[in-house]
């Protein structure tokens, strides 16, 4: 079954950011905790690791998007 990554809450009531990377591309193989992308929001750059281990099927926001916390982000 997959798995519908959506955005964690990055806590300190930040409500949105913007994806500035994705490390990973649909095919790609990823760990638990493995780095899966960077959000930028007004206070900072966080690396945003992966909850599962599993491979990617579809990235689906690209980079520059902004979106709010808990919008789907990819599929694995």
């Amino acid at each position: 079954m997959a798995y519908q990554f959506k955005l964690p809450d990055i806590g300190e009531g930040i409500a949105e950011g913007e994806i500035v990377k994705w490390f990973v591309q649909p095919g790609d193989t990823i760990n638990e905790d493995d780095t899966l992308l960077e959000v930028q929001n007004d206070k900072s750059v966080e690396e945003i690791p992966s909850p599962v281990t599993g491979t990617v099927k579809n990235v689906l926001v690209p980079v520059s998007y902004t979106h709010l916390s808990s919008h789907r982000n990819s599929e694995k």
